[in-house]
């Protein structure tokens, strides 16, 4: 706010503002109207290389818990064929419990069986902020549970959610990334292999790098196609041996676009990369979180939204049912 003070409107102040408002109201219609047909419109498969499947809206689901440290969900884990979840915020906290689902296989509750603040090395309960901005999240067939951290750039391990944590070893390269724009998505193969993507590549036109740490030893064997002005913002292995990564697009007062890509992936390369969703400017809030897992129809892809502790977000579960082309 300016250091001005507040005087009241009268005379030709008045009557400027009065000549303004039916712009403003007229501006304010159109943008209701756009939200309107946004919202009533499912995200739309997109073509890609390959046959292309049916991506098929599940339901939607919108979270709320009466509890101060509810909120900011940057990473999901779905588990037990689709009736476990553990959900990590970026201030620090993972928190878990059931899914309930009707016969349509459609979310309508969560429980809260859990919560646990991260700690570092030592024990102590990290704060939020620099340290303890927490994003990506992968769990092992171990079940030990993988974090990656945007501020200081890193990725650890937990043996439990209120365990020490057992940081990996960090490449020259992590040290170097933009700051509040690193370690976004974490993912995680059948063999252990663990897969880290930051949010931002450097420039506009360098694709997304994916380091890979697997006996012991970080490298840097594959990239991400950046298109636009996209972001990364997840990623999970899905039950397919596919890479799905999630990207974001925030478009100011239109809010968030959200999209959907997966590849192929081998020993030395990610290839037929498909699009297989892109929703529309506030179809969904902002979707930071995916999960990808086999509900026996087929793969299901769930997300969950970040809402930034802020009243006029939500958290969302968004979930999406993913049908292969018969061969």
């Amino acid at each position: 706010m300016s250091g001005r003070r507040n005087r009241p409107l009268t005379g030709a102040a008045t009557g400027r503002i009065w000549q303004r408002r039916p712009l403003g109201w007229a501006a304010l219609s159109l943008l209701a109207l756009f939200v309107t047909l946004s919202q009533s419109c499912a995200a739309q498969p997109q073509a890609g290389r390959g046959a292309m499947p049916l991506v098929e809206h599940v339901g939607t689901y919108v979270w709320k818990l009466e509890d101060a440290e509810f909120g900011g969900y940057s990473g999901i884990e779905i588990m037990d064929h689709g009736t476990r979840y553990m959900a990590l915020s970026d201030r620090g906290t993972l928190r878990w419990g059931a899914v309930q689902r009707d016969d349509q296989g459609r979310i309508e509750g969560l429980t809260s069986d859990g919560r646990a603040r991260l700690r570092d090395s030592k024990g102590k309960v990290f704060t939020s902020g620099w340290t303890g901005d927490s994003e990506g999240i992968a769990i092992g067939r171990d079940g030990t549970i993988w974090i990656s951290f945007e501020g200081l750039s890193r990725v650890a391990a937990y043996d439990a959610p209120d365990a020490k944590a057992r940081p990996l070893p960090r490449p020259e390269a992590f040290k170097h990334f933009l700051r509040n724009s690193s370690l976004e998505a974490l993912a995680i193969t059948d063999d252990g292999t663990l897969l880290t993507i930051p949010e931002r590549s450097g420039a506009a036109t360098r694709p997304f790098p994916v380091w890979r740490f697997r006996n012991g030893t970080w490298d840097q064997p594959f990239s991400i196609p950046r298109t636009g002005d996209w972001l990364v913002t997840g990623a999970d292995v899905g039950p397919d041996g596919r890479l799905y990564v999630l990207e974001r697009d925030f478009l100011g007062l239109l809010g968030f676009r959200s999209r959907v890509r997966r590849f192929d992936m081998s020993d030395t390369a990610l290839t037929h990369e498909q699009t297989l969703l892109t929703s529309r400017p506030l179809q969904y809030d902002n979707l930071e979180g995916i999960a990808v897992w086999d509900d026996d129809q087929g793969i299901r892809i769930t997300l969950i939204s970040d809402d930034n502790f802020n009243f006029v977000q939500r958290t969302e579960l968004v979930e999406y049912r993913v049908t292969e082309p018969a061969e």
